[in-house]
């Protein structure tokens, strides 16, 4: 998720935990802790070989369920020794207001698409609930009042019952976002199966900024196909479109290192294209068609094989006043499709 709500989560959770006389010091602790994994994201900046591996390494072991326990109980122990403070005046409600700050913020990342290795160093492929748009105004709103609301409450009763409602509020919506997703996958196995796709590996995704419309993509023998879904406007079957991706190339370059990594980072959900002789990978879990965020170069072909290269990350320019009109334009057809079915051959 983004990084307010991952700093109003921390704060939330750990002033809810701490003694109401330390609640503007947890809610500042928090915002800190909840901060805090995602500054590999920093680390991989200066010390990542290629884009690829940023992306592969992000979420790995800073938001590992294996680690983040004994770094809050070490931030834990050392204010405790040497601090002398308010976590030697509540220990144990201090370190549990610790432990919750950090471990939830993976937590929360493992409902987005993007992928967070929750058992790093071990190896599955990295958890994606894909219920949660990494920005969701509808979850952060209710714990960013919150927040606001107990830094002015300070030790007063009402400010725990705000913060706790926050947090109520906020776990409320995740679970929506759970039966909101089976909702739009019940739809689609049934349109995928009669199809003939009701095998093909796919996922579902909330468009961006709202959990009432929806991105289903499934893989194909050759690509893809791509249907949305409005859980206030459609009623009917769901509509996919095809689309092509290099599955020979893509084939004959699965022993290259950037390849087989992004296989299992993203569960082999690209679309592969050549272009002027390189292998470019798109990671079709973020974006829409036919733009995606992460686009990697990751092998060039030389007599007739595959060569693996330093990955190059290839972007969308977004800079240009016709690529800011376009992305405005597709904002305002997404809120227009929320609370509309189009005709079955029109496509968002």
């Amino acid at each position: 998720m983004d990084s307010l709500t991952q700093i109003v989560l921390g704060g939330a959770v750990a002033a809810a935990v701490a003694p109401p006389g330390h609640r503007r010091a947890a809610l500042l602790a928090g915002a800190a802790l909840g901060t805090l994994p995602d500054l590999d994201a920093l680390w991989l900046g200066f010390t990542a070989a290629d884009p690829v591996a940023v992306m592969t390494d992000h979420r790995s072991v800073s938001h590992s369920l294996l680690v983040l326990p004994w770094v809050a109980a070490l931030v834990w122990w050392l204010f405790k020794r040497f601090g002398r403070g308010r976590v030697a005046q509540a220990p144990v409600r201090w370190f549990w207001a610790m432990q919750l700050a950090l471990v939830t913020h993976p937590l929360l990342d493992a409902f987005t698409v993007y992928g967070t290795q929750l058992w790093w160093p071990l190896r599955p492929h990295p958890t994606m609930g894909a219920s949660v748009f990494i920005i969701d105004p509808a979850y952060t709103v209710w714990l960013l009042l919150g927040c606001v609301l107990a830094w002015f409450g300070r030790a007063r009763p009402w400010a725990g019952k705000v913060l706790a409602a926050a947090l109520v509020v906020s776990s409320g919506y995740l679970g929506w976002t759970l039966l909101a997703k089976a909702q739009v996958d019940r739809a689609a196995q049934q349109q995928l199966a009669a199809m003939g796709l009701g095998d093909a590996p796919r996922f579902s995704v909330p468009m961006p900024f709202n959990s009432l419309l929806w991105r289903v993509v499934a893989m194909t023998p050759s690509g893809y196909v791509v249907a949305d879904r409005s859980l206030v406007a459609d009623q009917g079957p769901m509509h996919f479109q095809g689309y092509p991706s290099n599955v020979q190339a893509l084939r004959e370059a699965a022993d290259v290192p950037a390849v087989q990594r992004l296989q299992w980072f993203n569960r082999g959900f690209m679309r592969a294209q050549v272009v002027d002789g390189t292998l470019v990978l798109s990671d079709l879990r973020m974006g829409l068609e036919p733009d995606y965020t992460f686009n990697f170069a990751v092998a060039r072909q030389a007599d007739g094989q595959w060569q693996a290269m330093v990955p190059e990350q290839r972007r969308s320019d977004y800079g240009s006043p016709q690529a800011r009109a376009e992305v405005g334009r597709r904002l305002a057809a997404m809120w227009h499709r929320i609370w509309h079915e189009p005709p079955a051959a029109a496509v968002l």
